[in-house]
């Protein structure tokens, strides 16, 4: 069954502080790409033989390789959209983990110096192993993802998300997003994941 696109127009219209319509259609259309690939690969490797795998080529191991990219590629997108809409609806679960990691401000700016360490993610997670809040850089879409973590709080640090509005100015971009947190999202997030719900996990 083929992934269908989600729709987030209600972003636009000034809906965010700092991001324009452009930006936004661009970023649009760029995730639909990632979708489209991933339904083209998903529907290749029910028609490709797995019988003679290699590291060097074979088409089932390429097809293999970049199915984390495209399956990564759409859902932090989607992730991402979800998480923007600037509201303070911080709820006391998602208040007292980041209380004990230093406070909001404090786990926001290593969000910030996460995704200024290069093109890719960062990401906040509450992390299963130890239960609290952490945050990690992601090159491409799925290099350096730790296995285990429930997603909160996706940044987008590709220079697709902000270069109409921003050119090479990223941590202008990540002061911008920082002010468009969706906090109702985040602690959504948090309520189920620590609930074991699980929604929303990617690893």
């Amino acid at each position: 069954m083929a992934y269908e696109p989600k729709n987030y127009e209600y972003l636009k219209g000034g809906t965010l502080k700092g991001f324009s319509d452009s930006q936004l259609d661009l970023h649009f259309t760029l995730y639909k790409g990632y979708l489209a690939k991933l339904n083209e690969i998903e529907e290749k490797l029910t028609l490709t033989s797995n019988a003679k795998p290699n590291y060097s080529f074979n088409e089932y191991s390429e097809l293999k390789r970049r199915e984390a990219v495209a399956f990564n590629g759409t859902f932090l997108h989607e992730r991402y959209f979800e998480n923007l809409g600037a509201d303070a609806a911080l709820s006391p679960g998602i208040q007292h983990a980041l209380e004990a990691q230093g406070g909001k401000d404090q786990v926001l700016a290593d969000l910030k110096a996460a995704a200024l360490c290069g093109p890719g993610w960062a990401l906040l997670t509450r992390n299963r192993r130890d239960g609290r809040l952490h945050t990690y850089f992601v090159a491409e879409h799925h290099l350096g993802l730790p296995i285990e973590q429930d997603l909160l709080l996706v940044l987008d640090s590709w220079e697709h998300a902000f270069m109409v509005d921003y050119g090479i100015r990223r941590p202008d971009y990540i002061n911008a997003f920082l002010e468009n947190i969706k906090w109702s999202e985040v602690s959504r997030r948090f309520g189920v994941l620590n609930a074991g719900g699980g929604e929303g996990d990617l690893t």
